[in-house]
């Protein structure tokens, strides 16, 4: 059986029957590794599996999960009508175990493009490539080495490296993440050092985001959901950290709205400037679907605080 996600113009066409993913026709999915992927592990079952998820619909729709990713990609989403020279790295979520490819990925490039902004998908590891939750043993997992924040630091270098090509401006490169994706936006945000060995002139390039976007993030307590009073140590906020934009639902039933706050205070504390939006509903893992709820709107906020902070014209909406 083959779909074919009609919602947005850059959703991949899959055949399910255990293919692994790629994206529609017209754009180039690329490796971010020259060479050996650094912290290998061996894949837990076939490379990129992609299932469409008719469990869980999300405003009445299926979406596309993949698994069991080793190899990392991007794909470059080129902007439709005018380039603002921005340029926005996203992260998927899926709790570090699986890539919500489409609705937090492929959707959200659809959008990025069609405001003039250039939109890289990177398909990071998972499963176990970030803390992630073991549900068998009722505790969060905290691998030894954050590969999928590997991923993410190597391709915005490659961004940065590519930027004359890809006809990006190399001031203008940020990151947005749900979720997993979201805790992996902040990890990039806080770590401006490389945690992995050059590979190339690319890695040359600095990894840090010019801006950054975090949508229901996850991970951001120093222990889970059992202490929601301090924030996660691992991120490490200084006044370096880029511009932030936070956006969280208070019945969140996944990701709690004290995880946006504890990393709004640590923000704040360091004078790093910050845009949060609360809403009182919504839940987790909505992507840009709409869902009944003003916080699917989130779109239209993130392109005005674009425009506040320099990235983008102020009237390209």
């Amino acid at each position: 059986m083959k779909y074919c996600l009609a919602i947005f113009a850059a959703a991949a066409c899959v055949n399910l029957h255990g293919a692994e993913w790629r994206p529609a026709d017209g754009h180039q999915e690329l490796p971010i590794w020259p060479g050996a992927v650094p912290d290998a592990k061996p894949a837990t079952g076939q490379e990129g599996k992609v299932t469409l998820r008719t469990d869980r619909l999300v405003a009445g729709q299926p979406w596309l999960e993949v698994e069991n990713v080793t190899r990392p990609t991007m794909t470059i989403y080129s902007p439709k009508g005018n380039n603002t020279g921005a340029a926005v790295v996203v992260f998927p979520g899926g709790g570090y175990r699986v890539l919500a490819i489409d609705l937090e990925g492929t959707e959200v490039c659809d959008w990025l493009t069609s405001i003039g902004v250039t939109c890289v998908l990177l398909k990071y590891r998972v499963p176990g490539s970030g803390p992630h939750w073991d549900s068998e043993r009722n505790m969060r997992v905290i691998p030894k080495v954050h590969t999928a924040l590997q991923d993410a630091q190597r391709t915005v270098g490659l961004v940065r490296h590519h930027a004359g090509k890809w006809k990006v401006d190399p001031n203008k490169i940020g990151v947005l993440g749900f979720s997993a994706g979201g805790h992996l936006v902040a990890a990039i945000s806080t770590h401006p050092k490389r945690i992995y060995a050059r590979a190339d002139q690319a890695d040359e390039e600095s990894c840090r985001p010019d801006f950054a976007v975090a949508l229901y993030p996850g991970h951001m307590s120093v222990n889970y959901k059992a202490d929601l009073s301090k924030l996660n140590p691992t991120i490490r906020v200084t006044p370096q950290t880029p511009p932030t934009f936070l956006l969280h639902a208070q019945d969140d039933p996944i990701d709690p709205v004290e995880f946006s706050l504890l990393y709004h205070a640590a923000l704040r504390k360091e004078n790093v400037p910050i845009e949060m939006h609360l809403f009182a509903q919504g839940g987790h893992a909505f992507g840009l679907r709409p869902n009944g709820f003003p916080i699917t709107k989130w779109p239209a906020l993130v392109e005005t605080w674009l425009g506040t902070i320099g990235m983008i014209p102020s009237t390209a909406r």
